[in-house]
């Protein structure tokens, strides 16, 4: 496992919109990720506007979001959910499931979507993701959401004419 996640991005002060997709199931672990994540998008974008959505299980993670990005059209997009391993192939189908659906929507609607719906092999592993200081999944995403509503501004500034992406 990788302890080196992507590092805090300078502090946006512009008002952003951000949209979070979280699972109720295995929710102590899910709500880790979420009041992380929150933590870490307060800290480096100060003046964005977090909505959170609240579904049953991360199966509902993809239909929720394609629902926020047609009618909310959010800067960002983070899903948060926790699948925990049993003893059948369910949460790898799951998983995949949820992956590839979240892939499309954010190429298909030009959008970013940060994808930490964690497939894991135990609570111990989920625990060290969600839970844990120094490798919290939720922190990684509100650094890349902030990280990509950075990267999409100076893009459609470049494209308009106005600056290059050298600081991209």
């Amino acid at each position: 496992m990788s302890q080196h996640g992507p590092s805090r991005p300078r502090t946006i002060h512009e008002p952003v919109s951000i949209a979070i997709v979280a699972s109720l199931y295995n929710n102590t672990y899910v709500q880790g990720l979420l009041d992380a994540g929150c933590e870490e998008i307060n800290e480096i974008a100060p003046n964005a506007s977090i909505t959170v959505y609240r579904v049953p299980g991360a199966f509902e993670i993809p239909v929720c979001a394609e629902m926020v990005l047609r009618h909310s059209l959010p800067d960002v997009l983070i899903a948060f959910g926790v699948i925990i391993r049993g003893a059948t192939e369910h949460g790898d189908l799951v998983g995949a499931s949820v992956t590839d659906a979240l892939q499309r929507m954010a190429v298909a609607h030009c959008t970013p979507v940060v994808h930490e719906v964690l497939l894991v092999s135990s609570e111990e592993q989920a625990r060290e993701r969600c839970l844990g200081e120094s490798i919290n999944r939720g922190t990684e995403a509100g650094r890349v959401a902030v990280q990509m509503i950075s990267l999409f501004n100076k893009m459609r500034a470049s494209f308009a004419g106005e600056t290059g992406l050298e600081d991209a």
